[in-house]
């Protein structure tokens, strides 16, 4: 069994419009995912750097930053990144190029946690629907043109407003969406922009928003999270 989350920590600037890396930190200890895709994690302008440094990620937790990062400074592409823990074994790591009007993008990486092979793929899809559904398919196409396939897991933050509609009906004919429940706005959460999606393979155990104290200030969006098992 593993667990996974996605997070957008909006360059870890709070909903009280402060930012601060250590409040994602902690966010994120007190999740304890083993698989981690985070959206915003770059700073959007200049050397769009990481906005959590290396070494607080080094120091202070107990996961690893994958190489997606194509800017020397960046620790992600577009601002997702994926982390997993230290001991977890990486085979492969890239960026995934999407069809886009706005700075976006996907990254995908297949790892060994546990034990268990999977392949992760984290992104932040368009504020335009019809953008949205070209970037699934872009995101689909790559899985389905790789030579191997693995137990796959794709999370981040869709805009998808709709429950089945949209971009959600194209990744869900091969893919389960986990219920994990609503996580945007962080201070009232109404909509579900957030996704966790499982091939076939896994079985959803145990799914969630992750809603305390601490979360609801370091984001406008809470963190989502779900338990996997391989089915």
């Amino acid at each position: 069994m593993i667990t996974v989350a996605s997070y957008n920590m909006r360059k870890a600037i709070g909903t009280d419009r402060r930012r601060d890396p250590m409040r994602v930190i902690d966010v994120l200890r007190e999740i304890d995912a083993d698989v981690i895709a985070l959206q915003e994690a770059d700073r959007r302008f200049g050397a769009r750097a990481g906005v959590i440094a290396p070494h607080l990620l080094e120091e202070h937790t107990p996961w690893k930053a994958l190489p997606v990062g194509i800017r020397t400074q960046s620790m992600g592409w577009h601002g997702n990144a994926l982390l997993v823990r230290k001991d977890a074994v990486v085979t492969d790591c890239e960026a995934i190029h999407l069809p886009t009007l706005e700075p976006r993008g996907a990254v995908m990486a297949d790892v060994r946690v546990n034990g268990t092979p999977l392949r992760v793929v984290g992104m932040h899809l368009d504020l335009s629907g019809l953008w949205r559904r070209r970037q699934a398919h872009a995101i689909l196409a790559h899985i389905a043109a790789s030579s191997v396939q693995y137990p796959t897991v794709m999370m981040g933050d869709l805009n998808e407003w709709t429950r089945a509609a949209g971009c959600l009906k194209d990744f869900c004919r091969d893919f389960t969406s986990a219920e994990t429940g609503p996580s945007f706005h962080a201070r009232r959460p109404v909509a579900r922009l957030d996704r966790i999606l499982v091939s076939r393979d896994w079985r959803v155990v145990e799914c969630g928003v992750h809603a305390s104290l601490a979360a609801r200030t370091a984001s406008d969006h809470l963190p989502i999270w779900a338990r996997l098992d391989l089915a």
